[in-house]
């Protein structure tokens, strides 16, 4: 991935972490692995448990310690009300700088001069 994707990257990955617990609750390497599964393959998993703990403690997850087969328990996040709203919001934000982003391209595009 190249630098400007990572950088653009970070400042959209709580919303798209978010957007996955929203699909279901999930743990770290579950998070991660459903990431490079889609694409974003240079994720790093310190990279998203560093985002999970920040979420944890904005309060926008709720955190259940499940057995695990192999080691000690893992922590399971499911979004709750505060995170839901959260995630809310991102999406209005994506949306309004979506629409600008693509309001410039357009614009910015030689065959649309005069138009």
């Amino acid at each position: 991935m190249g630098n400007q994707m990572t950088e653009m990257l970070k400042g959209t990955l709580e919303g798209i972490v978010l957007a996955i617990l929203a699909r279901r609750s999930a743990y770290g390497y579950e998070i991660t692995t459903w990431l490079r599964d889609r694409g974003f393959s240079d994720i790093a998993e310190g990279t998203v448990y560093a985002l999970l703990v920040r979420i944890e403690q904005r309060g926008f997850v709720d955190v259940e310690k499940v057995p695990s087969e192999k080691g000690p328990p893992r922590k399971v996040y499911s979004i709750n009300t505060k995170g839901r709203e959260q995630l809310a919001e991102f999406w209005g934000t994506w949306d309004v700088l979506a629409e600008r982003i693509d309001h410039l391209r357009d614009n910015d595009n030689p065959q649309n001069e005069g138009a």
